[in-house]
């Protein structure tokens, strides 16, 4: 009967270690997602504001802790966020 309940209590423990290293899985993947995304985000700006300069355009986006996180929780849409309030700041 002890090695009954013994058996059920290690089942409990590795599905919940199963469990748990699933969770930490997906927040590590959520993680690796955000700084690959701001990496991406921060290079496209930079090459951004270059090729408007070369038109002769200055939006003043910089790259700074802020910018680079806008784009990376909010990816493309957050890139055009930041050029729209740019755009918006010239008129």
């Amino acid at each position: 009967m002890l090695e009954n309940k013994m058996g059920v209590v290690l089942i409990i423990v590795v599905c919940a270690a199963v469990v748990l290293a699933g969770a930490m899985r997906k927040k590590l993947e959520w993680l690796l997602n955000l700084v690959m995304r701001s990496i991406v985000g921060a290079i496209a700006i930079y090459f951004i504001n270059g090729a408007l300069e070369m038109q002769g355009i200055s939006l003043g986006i910089g790259i700074n802790p802020i910018t680079i996180l806008t784009s990376g929780i909010l990816g493309i849409p957050g890139l055009l966020a930041l050029y729209g309030l740019g755009i918006y700041r010239l008129l």
